[in-house]
């Protein structure tokens, strides 16, 4: 099964980019750090925040434990289809690591 995945520059970071989302458009601000090697996200929604600085764990779906409706239907997922990483750093997003989209009728 392959599944959909949202880009991420990470040569642009910090940035932003707007991505349509289930039926949705959010815009995405994306950060890195440096000390510690981990990207975080925002989330924003008609210029709202939604959520600020959410860290990228590998394996962990995005906005897991927010329970709003603003937030995008699909579940986000950081993960690597080959199984082989286990971690989200500069060195493996957008590589082998991506942000990968799962929709209701995937799961």
């Amino acid at each position: 099964m392959s599944f959909e995945h949202i880009p991420i520059e990470k040569d642009m970071v910090p940035y932003r980019f707007e991505v349509e989302l289930g039926v949705e458009n959010f815009e995405l601000r994306v950060r890195y750090n440096e000390l510690h090697d981990y990207f975080t996200l925002d989330v924003l929604k008609d210029d709202e925040v939604l959520v600020y600085g959410e860290k990228i764990v590998y394996g962990v779906p995005l906005f897991s434990e927010i329970h709003d409706d603003r937030f995008p239907a699909p579940t986000i997922i950081p993960m690597d289809e080959a199984g082989v990483e286990t971690k989200v750093s500069y060195d493996t997003l957008s590589k082998t690591v991506f942000l990968m989209v799962v929709n209701k009728e995937d799961e």
